[in-house]
């Protein structure tokens, strides 16, 4: 059972035994019905990539490749382009957030670029190693002031250096300030798992501990049973990892240098096959 799995579970059980159901969601569903959610708050799961733990899941399938190309589409691209996502790396689960012009507006990938808050974290942590402020903010107030399609919800990284046994450990965590659980949990925390790994590969340090916090963990009223579904199956044995091409610049990577060993895809897509869910927009 893989660490992500054991997380999932305790989550997603304290969010069907204990969680709190919300009143006025903003939210709603394709037919225009409100997305009411069960919610805890306050969740930490920590993982140390060196030690071989990830958030991978196996109680279903996860598509790794997309969740990286959408990480690479915001950090690397540093673009709100819709049609750069669907042609570069296949993804049209952001059309839902165009704004008119084929773009999700001044969030997310365009504010990336405004800041030019990738290529600073990269100077910042290679001048100043032992420095505390290396952090990634998308949370920009001025920018939200211009039309955008939606509001970060993976918004900040603070990333340290560490020293331990000869090694130079690269540590960072995610800040979330809301995470649909069922559907984008495990992704989420798999994008910033890789996007932790790549940075790292980049400057030559080891990945060391991620850690990912998040204000809100919630599950939608139309997604219960596939809670249920997903809570009585049985975990897939594996130990995946993400490994990538040494010391490959970050700005050259593409989607298929993300090699990801170890997850055993076709065994897990017959054991636990993937589910459908009715998105909350």
């Amino acid at each position: 059972m893989t660490k992500g799995d054991i997380y999932f579970r305790e989550i997603t059980e304290r969010i069907m035994s204990e969680g709190s159901l919300d009143r006025n969601p903003r939210p709603h569903y394709s037919d225009g019905t409100p997305a009411h959610t069960l919610s805890i708050d306050h969740v930490t799961c920590t993982y140390d990539l060196a030690a071989g733990e990830s958030p991978f899941i196996t109680l279903r399938p996860i598509a790794i490749k997309s969740a990286i190309g959408e990480l690479l589409w915001i950090y690397r691209d540093m673009s709100n382009d819709l049609d750069l996502l669907r042609d570069k790396y296949n993804i049209t689960w952001w059309d839902e957030w165009d704004i008119g012009d084929r773009t999700i507006g001044q969030c997310y990938g365009a504010t990336v670029k405004r800041h030019n808050l990738t290529e600073n974290l990269i100077n910042d942590i290679r001048n100043d190693p032992d420095g505390r402020r290396h952090i990634i903010n998308m949370w920009q107030e001025d920018d939200f002031k211009e039309k955008h399609g939606l509001k970060p919800c993976a918004y900040q990284t603070v990333w340290n250096v560490r020293y331990k046994d000869d090694k130079t450990f690269l540590d960072m965590c995610l800040f979330q300030r809301s995470s649909d659980y069922l559907t984008a949990g495990c992704i989420n925390q798999l994008q910033y798992t890789a996007f932790l790994i790549a940075i790292a590969n980049h400057l030559g340090y080891t990945p060391g501990r991620f850690t990912w916090f998040v204000a809100n963990v919630q599950v939608y009223d139309r997604h219960m049973d596939q809670a249920k579904e997903m809570l009585s199956r049985e975990s897939v044995d594996c130990a995946p990892v993400i490994t990538l091409p040494e010391r490959k610049s970050f700005w050259d990577l593409e989607v298929d240098d993300f090699k990801v060993e170890g997850y055993p895809r076709d065994v897990i897509k017959e054991k636990n096959p993937q589910l459908k869910f009715d998105l909350g927009i």
